[in-house]
């Protein structure tokens, strides 16, 4: 994958959050995905834009 589309905007990171719980969302590098740690759902990031639905999260192992 292009390196590019690995990249999150460290200023958009500070604005979103997560729709469920309104938490805080980190960035993971390798699945490139923004992750709520609380809502123990992980955000895919496609073509460089995170897709904030609920329902095209995945479910994160406890």
């Amino acid at each position: 994958m292009d390196e590019n589309l690995r990249k999150v905007d460290p200023k958009l990171l500070e604005l979103l959050v997560c729709p469920l719980c309104k938490g805080r969302l980190t960035f993971n590098r390798e699945t490139n995905e923004l992750v709520s740690e609380k809502a123990k759902l992980a955000y895919p990031i496609r073509d460089g834009v995170p897709i904030m639905l609920v329902s095209e999260a995945r479910r994160l192992e406890d």
